[in-house]
């Protein structure tokens, strides 16, 4: 249970950036000789069908990776498109084919975008733990923290450098700003890591009124 517990949560919300075990959306996780039953579920039954497919999708795969586990049953609950979400997952099908005729495409777009909001929000964390002015500096500058961990995990999912000589105030694709652009940019890094954690906030008052057990998530 440990294991499989521990393969959920490096699934997360793409809009959100937290893991699926921290918000409370496994309501189920038992593995028993061999077979690993999972069941999710979202704050809302209308939460949108390609962030709730990624999540399943990406909880399927995690659990499958798992040495102890021969076989996977992972499953959205109490969702308008669970039946198609599971079945795409479950055949490995992908969005568009298993919303026909209604997805225009697949969704690594959108996780590019949500993976370099999660890299925005972690640079401000970090940089207002951060005594001084973080331009100039460069990771190698930056005491060890988990705002540091962090920050260079979501550099790694961009495949952004992550060596010491690398500068630390990099936009979502790399490239260093200049010290005049820098307020600006960390401003916007600002406000996308309030929206990311607001909309937490509200998904999680929301899945505590569906799901008044749901405590403490």
């Amino acid at each position: 249970m440990s294991a499989l517990w521990d393969a959920l949560g490096t699934v997360v919300d793409p809009e959100l950036d937290q893991p699926i075990t921290d918000l409370g959306f496994v309501s189920e996780a038992v593995v028993a000789d061999g077979h690993a039953h999972v069941r999710l579920r979202l704050p809302t039954y209308f939460c949108a069908p390609n962030f709730a497919y990624l999540m399943v999708a990406d909880a399927y795969e995690a659990v499958c990776g798992l040495p102890s586990v021969t076989s996977v049953d992972v499953r959205l609950v109490d969702h308008f498109a669970a039946e198609e979400i599971n079945a795409g997952v479950a055949a490995s099908a992908g969005f568009t084919d298993a919303f026909p005729g209604e997805a225009v495409g697949e969704l690594d777009e959108l996780r590019l975008v949500f993976r370099r909001k999660a890299y925005l929000a972690s640079l401000d964390r970090l940089c207002m733990r951060l005594p001084g002015t973080p331009v100039g500096m460069t990771l190698g500058d930056v005491p060890p923290s988990p705002a540091l961990r962090s920050l260079l995990r979501r550099r790694a999912a961009l495949g952004l450098d992550c060596s010491s000589e690398s500068p630390l105030v990099v936009d979502e694709e790399g490239k260093a700003i200049p010290a005049e652009d820098a307020p600006l940019r960390l401003r916007y890094a600002r406000s996308v890591r309030v929206s990311i954690e607001g909309n937490a906030g509200f998904c999680r008052g929301l899945l505590h009124t569906r799901y008044p057990e749901v405590v403490g998530n």
